[in-house]
């Protein structure tokens, strides 16, 4: 697929999207699991389900129910994205980032990306919070490869800030004032679908990795080239040191994720209630 198509594809969904919502959202959230709880307290939301978004991917991972939800969260305008794409099920970057070039063409000003990964620094504990300061692209791709698109950002962004280190603060102040336990990290997104063995374990903490997991770094790259202000949350789901490790499955991850998501939510909510996103 050329750029022009690309493009013209990016535009027909987003188009699709505002015909079926009367609010232009400002603040875009990628639910991970457990998140579910900021999607309660939305009013009156449009549910969109992906299969009738032309264009859009369709989400395969477990626990992804793959739907769009626009709508209120106190005078506030939100997009949820329940759930995203892996470049592990298949995807392109360029489709796998296929949303956020949406949300750009909507008008999407700050975007959550949250996530459930597994833990390298040995002094983090399981079922906590912990917010991404910076990230390592250890894909061995990039969504950027290929033409640039000027009218959506310059070739060769600048990433010295990919997550805003004034979310960051306020995050940690809402946080303490609900007294939740929260860390703070640099986030190493591969590829999967297999986890990491001992030593590629080891090598990923010597290159100053907290947290590795299989998304969010795409997404991450793609808003940052859209000027998109961006904040990541990833929920701790088991330990990926060599000297702490015991078999993990998919579903003890989801089920811990659901817990930290919880609490990741609660942060979310206050946030949004405190006129951070303004």
């Amino acid at each position: 697929m050329d750029m022009k198509e690309y493009v013209s594809k990016v535009r027909q969904a987003a188009n699709y999207i505002k015909e079926k919502s009367n609010i232009t959202p400002k603040i875009a959230i990628i639910l991970g699991s457990g998140l579910g709880k900021i999607s309660e307290n939305l009013e009156s939301p449009i549910q969109i389900v992906y299969e009738n978004i032309p264009n859009f991917p369709k989400s395969t991972a477990p626990g992804h129910k793959g739907e769009l939800l626009i709508g209120k969260f106190g005078d506030k305008n939100i997009l949820l994205m329940n759930g995203r794409f892996h470049y592990y099920e298949g995807y392109t970057m360029k489709e796998v980032t296929f949303p956020i070039r949406v949300m750009q063409e909507l008008g999407i000003e700050y975007l959550i990306l949250t996530n459930a990964a597994g833990t390298l620094n040995p002094d983090f504990e399981i079922g906590y919070p912990c917010l991404i300061t910076d990230h390592i692209n250890f894909f061995g791709d990039n969504p950027l490869i290929g033409p640039n698109y000027d009218e959506w950002g310059e070739r060769f962004p600048d990433m010295t800030e990919v997550y805003s280190k004034y979310l960051i603060d306020a995050a940690f102040s809402s946080a303490k004032k609900l007294n939740i336990r929260i860390y703070s990290g640099v986030y190493l997104g591969l590829s999967g679908p297999t986890f990491e063995t001992p030593a590629e374990m080891t090598m990923m903490r010597n290159f100053g990795a907290d947290l590795v997991g299989m998304s969010t770094v795409p997404e991450a790259i793609v808003a940052r080239h859209a000027g998109i202000k961006l904040l990541g949350f990833s929920a701790i789901t088991d330990k990926a040191v060599p000297t702490q490790l015991k078999k993990v499955t998919a579903e003890e991850v989801l089920e811990v994720a659901e817990k930290t998501g919880g609490k990741i939510a609660d942060i979310i909510m206050d946030m949004i209630n405190s006129n951070i996103f303004e």
